[in-house]
């Protein structure tokens, strides 16, 4: 799995460092962090963050699959408007009956649900690849209707990010889970 970074088209913009205690950049998603249907229980993954720039006032988190069969892509989990105070989240944070850092707000996945969506690649397309992102925004607070799309919350990132970290996972109908 090459180094996929579905912002590379947009303005140059610092990186920082993302890890996970559940996920590894360029392996495979485990089990519980994808669809139910797909084997996994849709469970948000733990992920910390360090090396943003002092100019952040917040910070926002996407999931976003690029390789699904859509023309635009799939977007999994948006969450914005986290505090700088808050430099990582729990597993299971963004998942239903999780809790997200008081003043975060979730907006609804591609499925219409206001959680993190697992990972379901669909049967015939190959390799999907999972990108997480922290954006550092330069906001303390993205004004944003709560029934945008995340499409919306990435167009208003491409205007207030000052850095953004990616960790890029992967995930395929024919893994085994």
């Amino acid at each position: 799995m090459d180094d996929f970074n579905p912002y590379a088209p947009f303005d140059s913009v610092p990186s920082f460092t993302l890890k996970s205690t559940d996920i590894a950049h360029g392996e495979l998603l485990p089990a519980q962090h994808r669809a139910g249907s797909a084997g996994g229980s849709d469970v948000s993954p733990q992920l910390s963050w360090s090396g943003f720039p002092s100019a952040t006032k917040s910070f926002a988190i996407t999931c976003y699959d690029p390789d699904a069969p859509t023309g635009s892509g799939f977007w999994h989990w948006a969450v914005y408007n986290v505090p700088t105070s808050v430099t990582s989240i729990e597993t299971g944070a963004g998942s239903a009956g999780g809790a997200l850092p008081p003043r975060s707000l979730m907006l609804k996945n591609e499925l219409r649900r206001r959680e993190y969506a697992g990972a379901e690649p669909p049967e015939a397309t190959g390799e999907h690849r999972y990108v997480f992102a922290v954006h550092a925004v330069d906001v303390d607070h993205l004004d944003l209707d709560p029934e945008s799309t995340p499409a919306v919350l990435g167009f208003n990132l491409h205007f207030h990010t000052v850095a953004r970290a990616l960790l890029v996972a992967a995930a395929s109908f024919d893994d085994e889970v």
